[in-house]
């Protein structure tokens, strides 16, 4: 199963859509800011399941601020990150709230800075800001059938 996980886009769509276009994933994940530019992705590719949650600066925001999301045989905690002090590098929070789902990733985003590290045994995720300014990036993930995990992190 592939999935293209985006985070921060703040608006700036167009790279995104490409991506998914290029990747053509089986499920896609917006980690928040802005909300919604997932209506975008809905419309481009309505085939394709998306989980969004909301962020920081999502005013009005719908969608929740963490949520479960089956990836084959593994689950991924998603979230912002904002709310578990990822600002200050620690991801302890950020791992046992993972855990506590039953999850064997965790994926964050909020800092604008990519990172893909195991903590604790679980897998923690930020792909990056697909939004404004210099080195966007995004995430491709990957879960086989036996469980395992590859992640890569890519330039837009």
């Amino acid at each position: 199963m592939k999935a293209a996980v985006f985070s921060d886009t703040h608006a700036n769509t167009g790279l995104m859509v490409e991506a998914v276009r290029r990747y053509q994933p089986d499920v896609i994940i917006h980690l928040g800011d802005h909300e919604r530019d997932t209506a975008v992705l809905r419309q481009e590719f309505p085939e394709i399941p998306l989980y969004n949650v909301r962020g920081n600066c999502d005013l009005c925001p719908t969608a929740p601020e963490t949520e479960r999301v089956p990836l084959g045989p593994v689950t991924a905690f998603i979230c912002h990150g904002h709310l578990y002090g990822v600002d200050y590098g620690r991801l302890d929070s950020l791992v046992y709230a993972a855990q506590e789902e039953g999850a064997q990733i965790a994926m964050y985003g909020h800092t604008h800075r990519a990172l893909y590290e195991d903590v604790g045994g679980v897998k923690v995720l930020n792909p990056g800001t697909a939004g404004k300014g210099r080195n966007l990036s995004w995430a491709k993930v990957e879960v086989f059938d036996n469980g395992g995990i590859a992640c890569s992190i890519e330039e837009l």
